[in-house]
């Protein structure tokens, strides 16, 4: 027998030989792990319930931002500067950097104002967020498990805090498929600000854990040639490199018929999917094709690495069928000086925040995109010098787009910001709306692993945000 024929695994096997099962039964039977999975269109088809949304953007602000310099005021906070915090709040609460420090109230930095007709409160550094006040959606009183940065993520991520799950941009590839066939379904952009440590940022946050590969988030570089490696060699003509690509395709198809192995398919895919994106991604680049109005809008002449330039270069993609898009701005950690780095941190996303909203809205994509805000955490009510230190109990989220109530705020903290008392929203629960606004039940959405059926909101009870839907 030669080394090739070792090769076969049980599923090809099985596949080859009938072993007194029909075909067409033993097809049903493998259908879960491999004809489902070949699906362009996703593996919810049709959906569980007509989708409100299409696509998601979630500008992702890492580090954990805080809502007490946000979106959260609380004026008794204020009174209570450099008091003890209440002892019924925080004793025998779980707390990152501060333990055996005195706990004292630490006040809001900065004055809060209310914006448009419905007269959201917001932090007065964020006037261009508070001009789309009438657009948002805020969610006050959000909760979550994961006390420090990485974990914290992985779980917003991913809905666990164990590595190796699929993200929630995978597990939206894997049921809806995507739309665009020269680019990724799932695009991550990341920047770097000036307001406060360059948070860390793991590849696995987007990565596509135990689902095949190709669900799997793409990142672009944010400045220079998005995609490394990506252009064609000097020298080489657009056929020849089709006529090599067409080549190792076959040679891929012929052992993957022997062999039956997903990912085979997904590297398959891939080197189209390259050899296309080779045309599609100059065009995308090409912030020529902007007006200077929306430059100015935005705050960039694009392609500048800011982010600014990926919200605008996140509209772009959203515009060409991209389903998923992520923006990270990785400045939030603010342990100390947290007056100064806010200062600093909300300049840098609070105009092309406010002018991603309004463009899609220009350009009829609004309707059906979510727009998501926030970070992986809040910040305690309690001083660490001149900042805060990591807090889980309580924290803000903003979502806009037409299928949420817009001007609408829901739920919230206690007087201090200390804990969500009103309406508490876990990170599964965000998960289950998503996937609801998806046209997803999360409850019928799952993928069998090592005889384990795996879900984005996991074993324990998600709740659906009815209240927050328009």
């Amino acid at each position: 027998m030669s080394t090739i024929d070792n090769l076969q695994t049980r599923r090809s096997f099985l596949r080859r030989t009938a072993l007194g099962i029909g075909p067409a039964a033993l097809m049903a039977m493998l259908s879960g792990e491999s004809r489902a999975e070949d699906l362009s269109q996703g593996v919810i088809n049709p959906p569980h319930h007509p989708p409100r949304v299409k696509r998601v953007v979630h500008l992702c602000m890492a580090g954990g931002p805080s809502h007490l310099e946000t979106f959260d005021e609380k004026p008794t906070l204020g009174e209570m500067h450099g008091k003890p915090m209440p002892e019924s709040l925080t004793k025998g609460q779980q707390i990152a950097q501060l333990q055996g420090r005195p706990l004292n109230c630490f006040a809001p930095q900065f004055e809060f104002a209310s914006y448009g007709e419905s007269g959201q409160r917001i932090c007065s550094q964020f006037p261009s967020i508070g001009s789309v006040a009438d657009d948002l959606c805020i969610i006050r009183s959000m909760y979550t498990d994961q006390i420090n940065h990485d974990p914290a993520h992985t779980l917003f991520n991913t809905g666990s805090s164990l590595a190796g799950r699929p993200s929630m941009g995978s597990w939206m590839l894997y049921g809806l498929g995507q739309e665009c066939d020269d680019l990724p379904g799932y695009v991550v952009l990341t920047s770097v600000g000036k307001g406060g440590q360059a948070q860390p940022i793991a590849a696995r946050q987007w990565h596509s854990g135990f689902l095949p590969s190709r669900f799997q988030g793409v990142q672009f570089q944010s400045s220079g040639a998005p995609v490394l490696y990506l252009n064609r060699p000097e020298g080489v003509s657009q056929d020849s490199q089709q006529r090599l690509v067409n080549t190792v395709n076959q040679l891929n198809q012929d052992f993957d018929a022997l062999v039956d192995d997903p990912e085979i398919a997904t590297r398959i895919r891939q080197y189209e999917m390259a050899f296309r994106m080779q045309t599609s991604v100059p065009g995308l680049m090409d912030f020529s094709t902007e007006t200077q109005q929306t430059k100015d809008d935005y705050g960039t002449s694009g392609g500048d690495g800011t982010f600014a330039s990926n919200c605008l270069l996140a509209r772009r993609l959203l515009e060409r069928g991209v389903r998923f898009v992520q923006v990270y701005h990785r400045a939030w950690d603010h342990h100390g000086n947290i007056k100064r780095s806010m200062e600093i941190t909300a300049k840098e996303v609070d105009q092309a925040t406010a002018a991603l909203i309004k463009d899609l809205k220009q350009r009829g994509l609004y309707d059906d995109t979510l727009i998501v805000w926030g970070g992986e955490f809040g910040r305690t009510p309690m001083a660490q010098g001149s900042g805060r230190d990591h807090h889980i109990k309580g924290f803000s989220m903003v979502l806009s787009g037409g299928a949420v109530r817009n001007g609408f705020s829901f739920g919230g903290t206690d007087e201090f910001g200390y804990a969500a008392t009103e309406h508490p929203v876990h990170v599964r629960d965000f998960h289950a709306t998503l996937l609801h606004l998806l046209g997803i039940d999360h409850h019928r959405f799952s993928y069998r692993f090592q005889g384990l059926d795996f879900r984005l909101t996991g074993v324990e009870e998600a709740h659906v945000l009815k209240d927050v839907i328009a």
